[in-house]
């Protein structure tokens, strides 16, 4: 009988990288349980469970069989033509791939015959013997730890006298230990990285009831390894059980306390220990008047605490440490993180009194002394092209703005939105660039909306982010994406594959959220010759790519988020076709497209546009003039009277912003357009008719393709 059991599989390794571990551990359980459905040992049904910790990869699975059932196998060899002669007898070359397969003439009688195309061809039919479940889970471990996303490969030679023949020095993530393998109560024999299987494993290193441990069988394993080797084998048990603590020592702190939320940190700290233990830790209240940001940095990035913040979200001098051990006396674990985060946020303060010193606009002079590329120039120069863009830009919004103050803030603004790059605090943490400039901005008395915009100057800095808070920001914000963005475009450094260091593609998402969601009057455009005009004396840069092949780029970057939020292709592209300048105006015009592709008109209109569209290519000497002494065929004057009476209508309502009635207005042209193409020969022979009627179809394409390029719309 094939007894189906359960199987465990384990690595047993030193201290995997942790900000990899989650990765590695899904991975290779994922992989081991595809190879063995794949090789018939497991059901696809199986349930598989990952295991990882710091010390382990692991994998256990449901229903895996001792051996997976034989195969019917059928083989084609050759066509019937080939491999039989006139009399049937087996030819030379039929002997010799039979012998290939280990048979001989005595099976040329049992060769089935089948078509294959258009020729007859015989078939060898033989049962493969399955796997057994050694043969199929030694196959299918080396293809798990073969495809492991290792980040770093360590090679290390292994103990004298215990390599297995033929293995003496391994690459792996981090040297193994030891090896587990069972199905149900049984070893299964096999071997990996020098290594033969068992079912001795290790637990924690410090707090194990019993070392090694000794599995029962596969399903005791996560069991055993908690009770009596003190470890949470499952990353996700591990991170629920931190989760837990650190939530219920929030409670027992009180005054509404809450730990930070950093899913990115809880994922390593679940990485780095097995036996998690929340202890609360506290530090002086002093250093609570260097900004909170400066000292969550440092706990999080540096020591991998949780800060504790009150119930306004303000950081208190209360900190959360998850400990890999639980003495019976926390004291000692607990002052000795103490003392460790001491002269970290004595640095940050440090850095914060020194930085003070100085103010921001005494630092801009020092940017000329950074590289920001060895094309554009350092960053001062960078500083310069980025407040004439922000003035333009502020100056273009005047009117909408109401505000004669933006275009003075935005431009100063923008001259030391960069400073920071240059104090002590942002060169020991970069990740507070804009946030320490905010900070000092304030302390140097400048307007709140300057700073803001300082620190406001890098959103959205990834998707979902938020923008800027004032229109001094926005300005500064827009200014500074299309810096970048035309700079790298018009030196040809533009992203290629999943290659994008300059991250443009995100940068030009961050100005088409701006553009759409404040609905800026702002040409596209007309911002990107603005923006290259910066960049003249600078030698090989292409005002082309920076503009034409940037704007392409921009609207490409526009359409896969319009579909990404439910907008179909043909849609997308009859709106963007017409290369529209005001962003803002996209999401109406495509609601006007979707209005208007729900009428029962709109097929045969955009079919008929597409025709039209047709026509007017190989006409290129017909303008849009039309005289009505031309029009003799009651279809064309028939149209040329609805035109009148419908185009001005719907001209107004494009004016006046309502793209939707604009096109439900133009859908009453349906029968008179029909009828046009019904009865009128466009192509006369007398060339002033069909250059009038030429004339008609021009006047026509282009009222109907001001909101979007309907011909887009036709299937």
């Amino acid at each position: 009988m094939n007894n189906k059991n359960s199987l465990l599989v384990e690595l047993f390794v030193e201290e995997l990288p942790p900000k990899a571990l989650k990765k590695l551990g899904d991975a290779f359980a994922g992989v081991l349980r595809d190879q063995l459905v794949a090789q018939g040992l497991a059901e696809a049904g199986s349930v598989l469970t990952a295991y990882a910790s710091p010390r382990r990869l692991a994998a256990h699975l449901t229903h895996v069989a001792e051996g997976a059932a034989d195969k019917a196998v059928s083989q084609k060899l050759m066509p019937v033509a080939v491999g039989l002669d006139a009399s049937g007898q087996p030819t030379p070359a039929m002997l010799k791939r039979l012998g290939a397969l280990g048979a001989d003439a005595s099976a040329v009688p049992g060769l089935k015959r089948a078509m294959d195309g258009k020729a007859e061809a015989l078939f060898y039919e033989s049962t493969a013997k399955g796997a057994t479940l050694a043969e199929g889970l030694q196959k299918a471990l080396a293809e798990a730890i073969a495809k492991l996303p290792i980040p770093k490969v360590m090679s290390y030679q292994l103990e004298s006298g215990c390599e297995l023949p033929g293995w003496s020095s391994v690459s792996f993530v981090r040297p193994a230990h030891g090896l587990v393998a069972l199905h149900g109560d049984t070893v299964v024999p096999i071997e990996a990285l020098g290594l033969q299987a068992g079912r001795e494993t290790h637990g924690h290193r410090f707090e194990a009831a019993v070392d090694p441990v000794v599995l029962r069988d596969a399903n005791s394993y996560a069991l055993q390894l908690q009770d009596e080797g003190a470890v949470i084998a499952s990353f996700e048990a591990r991170r629920a059980e931190i989760a837990r603590q650190l939530a219920a020592a929030a409670v027992k702190v009180g005054g509404g306390s809450v730990p930070i939320h950093d899913d990115a940190l809880l994922d390593e700290v679940t990485a780095l220990v097995e036996r998690p233990n929340v202890l609360v830790c506290s530090f002086e209240r002093e250093f609570l008047e260097v900004p909170q940001e400066c000292l969550i940095l440092t706990m999080k990035a540096n020591q991998k605490y949780f800060p504790l913040l009150d119930a306004q979200a303000k950081l208190t001098n209360k900190f959360l440490v998850v400990s890999n051990i639980s003495p019976d006396d926390a004291s000692a674990v607990i002052e000795g993180n103490e003392r460790v985060v001491r002269p970290r946020l004595a640095d940050a303060k440090f850095f914060f009194d020194q930085d003070r010193k100085k103010s921001l606009a005494s630092r801009v002079e020092s940017l000329g002394k950074v590289v920001y590329h060895n094309k554009l120039g350092t960053q001062g120069e960078r500083v310069q092209r980025v407040m004439h863009i922000a003035r333009a830009i502020a100056e273009r919004l005047a009117e909408k703005l109401g505000d004669g103050k933006v275009a003075a803030q935005a431009t100063q603004a923008a001259q030391l939105a960069k400073a920071d790059l240059v104090t002590d605090m942002v060169g020991e943490f970069p990740e507070l660039q804009g946030t320490m400039g905010r900070y000092y901005a304030l302390h140097d008395g400048l307007d709140a909306a300057v700073a803001d915009a300082i620190e406001d100057h890098y959103k959205p800095r990834f998707a979902g982010d938020e923008l800027p808070r004032n229109n001094v920001g926005l300005v500064v914000a827009l200014a500074d994406k299309l810096e970048t963005l035309v700079g790298m475009f018009g030196i040809g450094n533009l992203p290629t594959g999943d290659r994008d260091p300059f991250a443009l593609r995100r940068h030009a998402l961050g100005v088409i959220r701006m553009l759409v969601e404040k609905d800026l009057a702002l040409g596209l455009d007309a911002l990107l010759q603005d923006a290259a005009a910066q960049f003249g004396a600078i030698a090989g840069f292409d005002s082309s790519k920076a503009t034409v092949e940037l704007r392409d780029f921009i609207l490409d970057r526009l359409a896969g988020s319009l579909r990404e939020q439910g907008a179909s292709a043909q849609e997308v592209d009859a709106v963007l076709a017409p290369l529209p300048q005001r962003l803002g105006e996209v999401p109406k015009l495509l609601a006007a497209v979707r209005a208007f592709a729900a009428l029962p008109a709109a097929a045969a209109l955009a079919a008929a546009n597409k025709r039209i569209g047709n026509i007017l290519k190989k006409a290129p000497e017909a303008d849009a003039h039309v005289s009505e002494l031309l029009l003799q065929e009651p279809a064309e004057k028939a149209l040329h009277a609805a035109m009148a009476k419908v185009v001005p209508a719907a001209n107004a309502q494009f004016e006046a912003g309502d793209y939707t009635a604009s096109l439900q207005t133009l859908a009453a042209l349906r029968e008179p357009v029909d009828a046009f193409f019904d009865g009128v020969m466009v192509n006369a022979e007398q060339a002033d008719l069909r250059l009038n009627r030429l004339g008609l179809l021009m006047s026509l394409h282009a009222a109907m393709n001001r909101v979007a390029q309907l011909e887009r719309l036709a299937v």
